[in-house]
């Protein structure tokens, strides 16, 4: 069973915030989030998603479905982290200078739209890794419902099953930013080669995995499970002929597999 006292909690701090405007990006944590959101608050609810170049249309796809299927008013804004002083040059925290500015607009939001809270989707286990956004967000007063309650990612899985949201086993996800070494300029052409990257290894059912920038080089991260499968002589040239089409010279399979935050490992 999951951690049912969270929970209990979660519900009770969400239904005395009275409305709130949900940080959307149809992940496993913010589609928890909005669906007990919806249960507390009912219509005094909004769920706002970012598009712009770091986040693939499938993702946003997702996120518009999630949303209407759980019958919460949806909104999508237009961003362009790239023309954030502070996020192009891509320094270590980077997420700190995106995250300002899209909370930031999500509270002119909500104060238009009279909605007392913004809240964001990260969890317990958030407090263990380098999450530069997060500083963001404590300056701006942007509440985390599921990290305040304790519950961790583990238990929203466990919990978003049961309650037969699909996103319960969905691939952990991080903006396309993430796959370029820090110092290295972020550009929508780099963002774009990226995007059609993984694309062409979703294709190939590698989900979960991470596509690292690294100039002429493509480096793949694959969750363990799929590394033989991907070396399968048939998959492997075909996946070295989409990837050199789309721009890369080189393209290395890293047998560490995927892990999350890899670009960190060099700080």
């Amino acid at each position: 069973m999951g951690n049912t006292r969270s929970l209990i909690q979660l519900r009770q701090d969400i239904s005395a915030l009275g409305s709130a405007l949900v940080a959307f990006s149809g992940g496993v944590d913010s589609t928890f989030l909005l669906k007990i959101c919806q249960e507390e608050l009912g219509d005094s609810l909004l769920a706002v998603t970012a598009d712009s170049d770091t986040y693939p249309s499938r993702e946003l796809n997702e996120a518009r479905h999630i949303a209407q299927s759980l019958g919460v008013e949806h909104e999508i804004i237009q961003t362009d982290e790239i023309n954030i002083e502070g996020f192009k040059n891509n320094p270590p925290d980077r997420c700190y200078y995106c995250k300002r500015e899209l909370f930031s607009r999500l509270l002119a939001i909500a104060q238009k739209r009279r909605l007392s809270y913004v809240l964001d989707g990260s969890n317990a286990d958030d407090t263990n890794d380098f999450r530069p956004g997060a500083r963001a967000a404590a300056e701006l007063g942007i509440r985390s419902p599921l990290k305040e309650s304790g519950l961790s990612k583990d238990d929203i899985r466990q919990f978003s099953r049961e309650m037969g949201l699909p996103t319960w086993n969905k691939p952990a996800y991080a903006c396309l930013s993430s796959r370029i070494p820090y110092g290295e300029e972020i550009t929508h052409e780099k963002l774009q080669v990226i995007a059609k990257a993984e694309i062409i290894l979703h294709d190939f059912g590698f989900t979960g995995c991470r596509v690292r920038y690294h100039g002429h080089v493509a480096r793949l991260e694959i969750p363990a499970p799929y590394l033989a499968k991907a070396i399968e002589p048939e998959i492997r040239a075909t996946l070295v002929s989409k990837l050199k089409a789309i721009g890369f010279t080189y393209v290395t399979l890293d047998l560490e597999g995927y892990r999350t935050g890899s670009m960190n490992e060099v700080l």
